[in-house]
């Protein structure tokens, strides 16, 4: 009989700072000077707290179990943090798309350093932690350009700047954002989504409309809005305010324009109109679009937001 692997303790992981440090060493170098490097790493290693906790509370194991019931027993839900080669560490976990059972997937969720191209093997065999779920591929995060994992299939991208840099870029006339205090839209919303659908069968995978309760959170907080174009109703702009990668931002939560207002050139004047809303010019305008969506890809680009990394989806054996 085999005997079961010993639970991690606190003692055999790095602890919350030191992952944050890893995760701040990974980012793209145009951000470094967004956020102060001290705020940045408190809300790293508030965001690996929980890393480390999937990796040592069973009871958490346990209701993820029962919950998903993807056939293993609890401790096979536990986070692991695992030796890769003799310079790099990773932290995995066993995740599953849209809480779909049967499309599981490892994620690597910080590592001990930068993730090259030689270290996915390596990385492959230390999912194998995960072989009872039979994940089919692995997620990892790089901030490198796209052009350097053209192999690769890409996950989402980060696109991100400093809000006082998208300014002053030119808005046309006739394009305005109205604060929305109410979710009347959504139906208008939805139909627009459905609309690209029709046209681009890949959309749902890459973008869907926010939920209701998402939609009345981002309108509490006062940073929703309704694009109006040439004074009809013409799609949603919002954010939220909260880190991301570490960075204090403004997290963009919808970016919509309606079929009547598509094919105009409009959408990178939405990120422009964003951040003249927004009352911090100090914060960062952050998002994440998906690396095969090459219109959104481009008017955030044109709108002056950098691609600064993102996940990428490696094959597992």
């Amino acid at each position: 009989m085999t005997t079961p692997a010993p639970l991690p303790s606190a003692a055999d992981l790095p602890s919350a700072a030191e992952l944050a440090a890893f995760t701040l060493a990974a980012q793209h170098p145009a951000t470094h000077g967004w956020t102060d490097p001290a705020t940045r790493l408190r809300h790293l290693a508030e965001d690996h707290e929980f890393d480390l906790q999937l990796a040592t509370d069973l009871d958490l194991a346990a209701q993820r179990a029962e919950f998903l019931n993807a056939g293993p027993a609890a401790p096979a839900y536990l986070n692991a943090w695992q030796a890769v080669g003799p310079d790099l560490h990773a932290m995995l976990s066993i995740r599953f798309e849209g809480l779909d059972v049967t499309k599981p997937f490892v994620d690597v969720s910080v590592t001990s350093r930068p993730v090259t191209r030689a270290d996915l093997p390596a990385l492959a065999d230390a999912a194998r932690v995960y072989a009872a779920f039979h994940p089919p591929r692995l997620r990892f995060w790089s901030a490198a350009p796209m052009t350097d994992w053209t192999d690769l299939e890409p996950d989402r991208r980060v696109l991100a700047a400093p809000i006082h840099t998208l300014r002053d870029h030119p808005v046309p006339d006739g394009l305005t954002l109205i604060p929305t205090t109410t979710t009347e839209r959504y139906a208008d919303a939805q139909a627009a989504y459905d609309a690209v659908d029709a046209d681009h069968p890949h959309h749902p995978e890459q973008a869907r409309l926010l939920s209701v309760e998402d939609l009345q959170e981002t309108i509490d907080a006062g940073t929703m809005f309704g694009v109006h174009w040439r004074g009809a109703w013409a799609g949603y702009a919002g954010t939220l305010a909260h880190p991301q990668l570490g960075l204090d931002a403004q997290v963009v939560q919808e970016l919509l324009l309606a079929p009547q207002a598509r094919g105009q050139g409009l959408g990178a004047a939405l990120s422009t109109l964003l951040a003249r809303h927004l009352p911090d010019p100090a914060q960062v305008l952050s998002g994440t679009i998906h690396g095969r969506n090459r219109g959104a890809l481009s008017a955030a680009t044109h709108a002056g937001r950098q691609d600064v990394g993102g996940w990428w989806w490696a094959p597992l054996p």
